[in-house]
């Protein structure tokens, strides 16, 4: 032996052993196992996302699970065959070799349990595989290079030894080249779905070639159509184990029946007879982007829509690959084309299976490509949460819409700079839920953590009970009831509960005289404040929505004596009532009231509350002589009836903010009148007042005799 444990190569036995172990095929085979697995892992951290790439996941998996038992044969063995050596540089390179590959194949057994199976990696054993992998790189290399470096010194009696080597050498490049093979049959045999992005033969370049999605001005980053399916699958999200809660609650929101919201397509339906189906563009950007992109807006599409994906809405995929956005509103983003994984459109089970595979396996495209600090901005919401129109649409001029936006920028809930006074877009109608998906936790946030073990939610909770219901959603009534709740403030936010006030979203107050008196007019004044609402209330299309102060006062009998925002058998609220909504007009000043915005030239009358501010309802009514002077007979003089001996009665005073989303003429416009057909109504705040009725005094109540007809005068 030399000085450092290495037997010199004149020991016949020690060279007869060597030279048997290189012949073993299980030696070469499990050479390669380890080079094609550590390039693979390699190539999976080093290069960027593509076919081949997955495909290489793929191949590496099986490979692993397929040799995982002759490996550890073959390795346990070696490693009692040289137990017995002497300690050196090249045996510990050895053993350490060995240490990288038993922590590499752990980790790899639990990852591969966890993308087949479980909703996401750990990332401590993700990490431990890559190190391993990097270990196992830097140990055995030099392990084989010194063995066989060092064996080139040997002489003739060597040769049985270098031939060993030589036909391992062969066997290793043959099983590495078969795995890399497998991987590069893959790629050619399924290099994924095949895409059409064009538009079609009969599409409408109004307003330009340099501008097909106008009078839109949502944008792709490629400038020309995109396949509807690229965008779409949504479905997809909630099946694979991953954002199951996610798309649950997406799927009920007004995010994902944007599309098919039915007012939207009567409404688009009109505008399309009118002004052409291309005009139906400017609609498209934010109502139902994947028709908008793959040229469906256009002369001979059914329903202007694009099937697969129009019932989608704002799918998944749309909103998260929304690379930049502008706050003039009006769809003002540009769309990413997104990569997909393998399988995410094919069919079937096993198709299913491989896709979530991938995705779980190689998750860091699909953080990287889906998730933005973007997405957390107030900007980023503007992009369709603002609206104007222009001559484009209306052939008149520039007209501001809805501005849910900058009504936020310049109200007390923005305060730039610091997020402690600040309450953003998200942190409403996004609160954080209780969560055990994948994407749960959050270090961007200011008051977050990545284990906080929540979630924001994709229910988008707004102010529109009616559409869910109409379209027999599946969790339309849990939808329908959230929004009410919301509405009416009962929706607790724990994590900025400490920035806005208690109580309704929008209050009312009464301010009622201190007394009343049979015969003399009652002014009752409601006071209706904004707390809780982040911009305008209402907000959105003024000219469907209605938001009302319902009065009613009733005298001790409790019969009616006055009464204001009723509804009648028909469901229209009557007329004279306080009333948030407004009224735009075209441009021979003809009331818009089928939402034929694309006429809108102005407004006539537009009443909202601005964050924080109030308005007042101011109500005049006749206090009733008697207990049968009631709201339907107001003038009648008969004296107050009060109960003796008192000498007193009282005057019940009801107010109520009502809401709805959609006006009743505007519904039976488009959908008939039919019996019993109207949208929900919301009560989203009530004051209760009493106000006493006093009888008048003796002397007030004595006539009045005229000058000199009393005492002889």
């Amino acid at each position: 032996m030399t000085q450092d444990g290495v037997e010199k190569p004149t020991n016949p036995e020690g060279l007869a052993q060597r030279t048997a172990e290189w012949r073993r095929r299980l030696a070469a085979w499990t050479l390669a196992w380890i080079a094609f697995e550590s390039l693979g892992g390699l190539a999976l951290y080093l290069l960027p996302f593509s076919v081949p790439n997955q495909w290489m996941v793929i191949v590496h998996t099986l490979a692993g699970v397929a040799f995982l038992l002759p490996a550890l044969w073959y390795l346990g063995r070696h490693l009692v065959v040289y137990w017995q050596r002497p300690l050196s540089a090249l045996v510990m390179m050895g053993y350490l070799a060995a240490a990288a590959t038993l922590v590499a194949l752990v980790s790899g057994i639990l990852l591969t349990w966890q993308s087949a199976f479980g909703p996401r990696l750990s990332y401590a054993w993700d990490l431990a595989h890559l190190l391993a992998t990097f270990a196992l790189v830097a140990f055995v290399v030099p392990h084989l290079v010194v063995i066989l470096l060092r064996d080139r010194t040997f002489g003739s009696e060597a040769i049985p030894l270098h031939r060993a080597q030589r036909l391992a050498g062969w066997r290793f490049g043959i099983g590495l080249a078969t795995c890399l093979a497998l991987v590069a049959a893959g790629w050619i045999a399924f290099p994924g779905e095949k895409l059409a992005h064009e538009f079609p033969a009969d599409y409408s370049w109004k307003y330009g070639p340099d501008r097909p999605f106008a009078p839109s001005l949502a944008r792709t980053q490629t400038g020309g159509a995109y396949d509807a399916r690229l965008l779409s699958g949504s479905e997809t999200c909630g099946t694979s184990g991953c954002h199951e809660q996610i798309a649950a609650e997406w799927r009920v929101s007004a995010h994902r029946w944007a599309a098919m919201d039915l007012g939207f397509q009567r409404i688009q339906s009109e505008m399309a007879k009118q002004n052409g189906p291309d005009s139906t563009r400017y609609c498209g950007g934010c109502h139902d982007p994947i028709s908008l992109f793959s040229g469906a807006k256009t002369t001979f599409a059914e329903n202007l829509t694009s099937q697969p994906g129009y019932a989608e809405g704002v799918s998944c995929l749309v909103c998260h690959s929304v690379r930049q956005t502008d706050v003039e509103g009006n769809a003002n983003f540009v769309m990413a084309q997104p990569r997909r994984y393998l399988f995410e459109m094919t069919a079937g089970n096993p198709a299913r299976f491989t896709r979530d595979f991938l995705i779980r396996a190689y998750p860091r495209h699909h953080v990287e490509d889906l998730s933005k600090r973007l997405f957390k901005t107030p900007e980023y919401c503007a992009a369709c949460h603002k609206q104007f129109i222009d001559k484009e649409v209306n052939n008149v001029g520039w007209v501001q819409l809805q501005n849910q936006y900058d009504n936020w920028r310049k109200s007390r809930w923005n305060h730039p700079g610091d997020p402690r006074k600040t309450i953003e877009c998200r942190e409403c109608h996004m609160p954080l839920v209780d969560s055990h998906d994948p994407a749960a936790g959050d270090a961007l946030d200011y008051n977050r953590g990545t284990g906080d073990q929540k979630h924001r939610s994709h229910r988008f909770l707004g102010a529109n009970q009616f559409m869910p219901l109409a379209l027999k959603l599946e969790g339309a009534e849990e939808q329908a009831a959230l929004t009410s709740k919301w509405l009416r403030g009962e929706i607790e936010v724990p994590e900025i509960a400490e920035k806005w006030e208690r109580g309704p979203a929008v209050g009312i107050e009464l301010v009622p005289p201190a007394n009343a008196q049979p015969g003399e007019p009652v002014s009752i004044r409601a006071i209706i404040t904004s707390n809780k609402v982040g911009h305008d209330f209402p907000t959105g299309p003024l000219d469907i929505i209605q938001s009302w102060v319902e009065l009613t006062v009733t005298d001790t009998a409790g019969k009616v004596v006055f009464a204001s925002g009723r509804r009648d058998d028909r469901h229209f609220v009557e007329p004279g009532t306080f009333m948030f909504k407004a009224e735009p007009v075209d441009q021979y000043g003809n009331l818009i009231d089928r939402h034929n915005l694309w006429e809108m030239v102005g407004v006539r009358y537009r009443r909202s509350l601005f964050p924080g501010f109030s308005d007042n309802a101011e109500f005049e009514f006749r206090c009733p002589g008697s207990a049968s002077d009631t709201a339907e007979s107001p003038r009648r003089e008969e004296a107050f009836t009060v109960p003796a001996p008192q000498g007193t009665g009282e005057l019940r005073v009801t107010a109520r903010l009502m809401y709805r989303k959609i006006d009743q003429y505007l519904l039976n416009f488009m959908f008939g009148e039919q019996p019993g057909l109207t949208s929900p109504v919301t009560e989203m705040a009530r004051a209760e007042a009493v106000v006493p009725v006093r009888l008048r005094t003796a002397a007030l109540a004595r006539p009045v005799v005229p000058a000199g007809a009393a005492g002889g005068r």
